[in-house]
């Protein structure tokens, strides 16, 4: 854990001199979404193999970008490319970026992802405030020795998805005339696509939605006290009676053509995020 603390804190640093506002708002952004957050004024842009100890985005939309700047008047620092299990990374690679954050102060973290919808009334180009979510990828990025700085031991769940920035991303929609739905997201490791049985299995513990990212960014964000909010854009249907093979080519298709209505709502939250009622 040391040599992990330290490699933050040499990446922190090395952005500190090159910044000149620290980011109040992280905003992580998932296969195909890079560009729904066009409204970012761009003060500073570091490709990840730029960044000491930084990991390296491999997949497929994912350009492997971190921007600094301005949505409206919030400081924020914007991923356009995540890390995932999937790509052989460890829980603690994956959430290094999130650490990063931590220590240059982010106090907001909002994740998006594309998902699988496994609930029936979700639709391709649907966005889905996550309410829960359900973790089924074995992993997680607390294990082993508790950084006392970071966080505590034991953190709470049970509020993992703050319901303030929920109701924001709420009227977000309304205001971008996209109605938002609801619902509980479970993440799987990957990388191969569900099975009519595993979605049947998914759907009977409650989940809505189905992919491979944000469970550990969320758990690591919670352990350093940030407010989280995730945005899951539906991409195609799991329907396990009638399964129609998905694609990655379409699935980014998707993905992409729901960005700019994903865009509108990162920009109202992050208009909003100063209210007093985040505090």
């Amino acid at each position: 854990m040391e040599s992990y603390k330290r490699k933050v804190e040499e990446t922190t640093q090395y952005l500190k001199t090159r910044i000149d506002r620290r980011p109040v708002l992280g905003l992580l952004t998932g296969t195909g979404l890079g560009e729904s957050v066009r409204s970012l004024a761009v003060s500073a842009a570091f490709s990840y193999a730029d960044l000491p100890h930084f990991p390296l985005s491999t997949v497929e939309s994912h350009s492997g970008k971190l921007l600094f700047g301005q949505i409206r008047d919030c400081p924020a620092m914007v991923m356009q490319g995540r890390f995932h299990l999937y790509e052989g990374y460890s829980p603690l690679e994956v959430v290094f970026p999130i650490r990063v954050m931590q220590q240059l102060g982010v106090k907001i973290l909002i994740v998006t992802n594309a998902a699988g919808g496994l609930n029936l009334s979700l639709a391709p180009g649907d966005i889905m405030i996550v309410s829960d979510h359900i973790n089924l990828t074995g992993a997680n990025p607390l294990a082993g020795p508790n950084e006392d700085s970071w966080g505590v031991r034991f953190p709470d769940m049970t509020r993992t998805y703050d319901p303030r920035l929920a109701e924001l991303a709420e009227a977000a929609g309304k205001s971008a005339g996209k109605k938002l739905k609801k619902g509980v997201y479970v993440g799987l490791r990957g990388p191969s696509l569900e099975t009519p049985a595993e979605v049947r299995f998914l759907k009977k513990i409650g989940a809505d939605a189905v992919g491979f990212s944000t469970i550990q960014e969320v758990i690591a964000a919670v352990h350093a006290q940030m407010k989280v909010l995730a945005l899951s854009t539906i991409t195609n249907i799991n329907n396990p009676d009638k399964p129609n093979p998905a694609t990655m080519a379409e699935i980014i298709a998707v993905a992409e053509k729901t960005a700019p209505a994903l865009n509108a709502v990162l920009s109202y939250l992050a208009e909003h995020v100063d209210d007093p009622n985040l505090d």
